[in-house]
């Protein structure tokens, strides 16, 4: 399994560098939320990886090599918050380099909507067939950013009770809640990709 991860990063070693550049574009910029630019730089590897096997068919390959269907999704939830990690790394050197000011809190959030948006477009990959994909993530994650102002809304509704929580109780719901779904996420991907004739 950890060959898997492996793999992944030895694919995209010559366009880590652009990803950095990206993420040094947008600190620069300082147009955007940290914790955005902690998401987006996330983001590139893996789901540049899942473009790419698209692409090439991977799972046809990978399907036969002596690897469980278990151990292909596992590898691909782990690999995804290794990648996180990396990516927050260079994030945060770029925040200090260019002396941008970043918090904990700003990690924290982007590391929340990484997995969030990780565990909805996962799945995806696995229900659509290859050439759809792609534009069903884009589809699917503009969807999700027409409804964050009704996600709001709702959220505003329920305002008292949250002011009456601590910082650190939200924290500690924030990531039970993150990793529940991210979780869940992962059972119904092994599940599909266990019952997909490739």
């Amino acid at each position: 399994m950890f060959n898997l991860i492996k793999r992944d990063l030895i694919l995209q070693k010559k366009l880590i560098i652009l990803y950095m550049l990206i993420s040094i574009g947008f600190i620069m910029l300082d147009k955007h939320h940290p914790a955005f630019i902690f998401l987006i730089s996330s983001i590139f590897i893996p789901f540049n990886t899942h473009a790419y096997d698209e692409k090439t068919e991977t799972n046809l390959l990978l399907n036969s090599l002596p690897y469980t269907r278990k151990q292909i999704i596992a590898a691909r939830y782990i690999g995804a918050v290794v990648y996180m990690l990396l990516a927050m790394g260079w994030t945060s050197i770029g925040f200090i380099i260019f002396g941008k000011s970043f918090t904990l809190t700003d990690i924290v959030i982007g590391i929340g909507l990484f997995l969030t948006f990780v565990a909805f477009a996962y799945p995806l990959f696995y229900i659509f067939k290859p050439g759809y994909i792609t534009t069903v993530i884009i589809i699917s994650f503009l969807v999700l950013s027409a409804l964050l102002p009704f996600i709001s809304t709702l959220l505003s509704k329920h305002a008292t009770f949250l002011m009456q929580l601590t910082e650190i109780m939200l924290y500690i719901f924030g990531a039970m809640f993150t990793i529940l779904v991210y979780l869940l996420s992962w059972g119904i991907s092994h599940w599909i990709y266990q019952r997909k004739a490739f």
